[in-house]
């Protein structure tokens, strides 16, 4: 019997990974990389989930979001989702804690699915079988044969529809940078990022140059996502052909609300380590259903995947650089792309995913 099964313990590590060469986007730098790992146990079961933040989030795990949920119902998912987030509620519930309660109820829903024997696509409702990915990476430090070969290796070797490459540290290079990507790709479709860094009126000015240059598809946050107003000045303005998306850093349901009924984005992105969960990003999922408006994922395909294969109006995933590798690194049965897309192995239970114990070990924190 399942019935009545209590969470018996929470627990978190963090691990850190060196990129594997320097790497910036358009307003910020890094050389390293943390997940934060947490397991959930009940029922002689474990599950598993992960975030990528900031190691302080282990303590904030084990200490206030563990309480609020042990003993709790294991399969009442909904209840410990609303129990964390009341109990981050004077803490702060976006952030650094909305990234925490990813981790958990990611977990949860890992382990509920392992509990019922099922892969977690088919307990939530697969609405599709496998997911589109588009290559993800072009950093700004990248030299023009860094970027050819990244953004080539995408097309040619994982099949991949699209491609994405960061601008905005240096403006004034994106021109050449952007015709260096255009020309290694052929006829893929090309996406940038600017990560906020432009004005909404450089934004304009460089999304119709990219456009009449380069066919540019998808411009990211090309000014702050917190300044909707102008990401709604930027779409209105924009030539048409290219989408204007944003939304990674949304952290709750009223941040997605509010960014679909500005107006501002022709794609609303979300990211399951970050946005509340699976439990999040299906609801999130729901509303952008109900604004006629396409969801994307943010990053971390490998704890996407499954949530991914059930939204209901779902375009496609994130498969960022530095997430696939470590990714591959942690965690036996991470996916492998087939044709431009990624599916869900449905003879695993759970998100299908194993921690490489002794691999993660010598990056833990």
């Amino acid at each position: 019997m399942l019935s009545d099964l209590p969470i018996r313990a929470v627990s978190a590590r963090a691990f850190t990974v060196p990129t594997d060469a320097p790497e910036a986007d358009g307003t910020f730098a890094w050389e390293k990389t943390t997940l934060v790992f947490v397991e959930v146990h009940a029922g002689g079961k474990t599950g598993i989930g992960y975030t990528y933040a900031d190691a302080c989030l282990v303590k904030l795990i084990d200490s206030v979001l563990a309480a609020a949920i042990t003993g709790r119902d294991v399969l009442a998912i909904g209840a410990a989702w609303l129990a964390m987030q009341r109990a981050v509620r004077n803490l702060g519930r976006s952030g650094l804690a909305s990234c925490a309660i990813s981790a958990i109820d990611v977990a949860l829903w890992d382990l509920k699915a392992k509990l019922l024997d099922l892969p977690l696509a088919r307990l939530l409702g697969s609405v599709r079988q496998s997911v589109p990915i588009y290559g993800s990476g072009g950093f700004t430090t990248y030299s023009d044969s860094q970027i050819q070969d990244q953004l080539a290796g995408w097309v040619e070797r994982d099949g991949c529809r699209a491609v994405k490459m960061k601008i905005g540290t240096h403006p004034d290079q994106d021109p050449h940078r952007v015709d260096v990507a255009r020309r290694a790709i052929g006829t893929a479709a090309l996406f940038v990022d600017a990560n906020g860094a432009l004005s909404a009126r450089q934004a304009c000015y460089f999304g119709k140059q990219f456009a009449e240059t380069a066919d540019i598809r998808w411009f990211e946050e090309p000014v702050s996502s917190d300044d909707l107003p102008g990401l709604r000045f930027v779409r209105d303005h924009s030539p048409a052909g290219i989408d204007i998306a944003a939304g990674e850093y949304v952290y709750t349901q009223d941040d997605a609300r509010l960014m679909l009924a500005s107006g501002a984005v022709d794609v609303q992105q979300a990211d399951v380590t970050r946005c509340g969960g699976i439990t999040g990003f299906l609801a999130i999922g729901n509303l952008c259903d109900a604004h006629h408006v396409d969801l994307s994922g943010h990053c971390a395909p490998a704890v996407h995947l499954h949530a991914a294969c059930a939204a209901p109006r779902f375009r496609h995933l994130e498969w960022f650089h530095d997430h696939v590798r470590i990714e591959r690194m942690f965690f036996d049965g991470a996916p492998q792309p087939v044709a431009g897309t990624i599916r869900p192995d449905l003879s695993r239970p759970g998100l299908g995913l194993t921690l490489k114990a002794a691999d993660a070990e010598r990056y833990a924190v």
